[in-house]
């Protein structure tokens, strides 16, 4: 894919991560030659050509007191996922769910929520809570809670605007 000059500037200036400013598309833009106006084409652009698909937030939970994060994989019955999906993502407690492939026979999990909580008593209570909620008691789930926190960040693009790993 063939960007401008102003998208791979961008592009490497959104991997790094916006500025904590009143006006970072300017704070952007004088750093790199551009006007705020350019930068915000260039986004634009960027997400017409789909090298941008969204802009997130990434919180670093543990610096606000949320030690208690945990990832709770489900067993749901394939004809209820949506159905329970839905409920998941609308409970303000789930940070992140999504559906995945069961890995049988050692995997049986297919749907995976994001509970942050600061202790583990109260995210174990906001389990329970979804579990009736949803009517799930008798599916088989497990509550993950994380350990160590490694790096967070959003993707990073290469001089062609592929998101890449690194």
């Amino acid at each position: 894919m063939n960007l401008s000059v102003a998208e791979e500037v961008v592009a490497q200036a959104l991997s790094r991560g916006l500025p904590v400013c009143s006006r970072p598309y300017k704070q952007v833009g004088d750093e790199n030659g551009l006007t705020e106006q350019q930068v915000i084409e260039a986004i634009a652009s960027l997400v017409d050509k789909g090298v941008v698909s969204r802009f997130g937030l990434i919180v670093k939970h543990r610096k606000f007191g949320y030690k208690a994060n945990a990832m709770v994989v489900w067993d749901v019955p394939d004809e209820h996922i949506d159905r329970i999906g839905k409920t998941f993502t609308a409970s303000p407690v789930v940070t992140l769910c999504y559906q995945r492939p069961r890995r049988l026979p050692d995997w049986p999990y297919n749907l995976f929520c994001m509970i942050h909580g600061r202790e583990r008593e109260v995210v174990l209570s906001e389990v329970k809570k979804l579990v009736e909620a949803t009517g799930i008691e008798n599916i088989s789930y497990d509550v993950l809670f994380s350990t160590h926190a490694y790096k967070q960040r959003g993707a990073r693009y290469d001089r062609k605007g592929v998101a890449n790993a690194t």
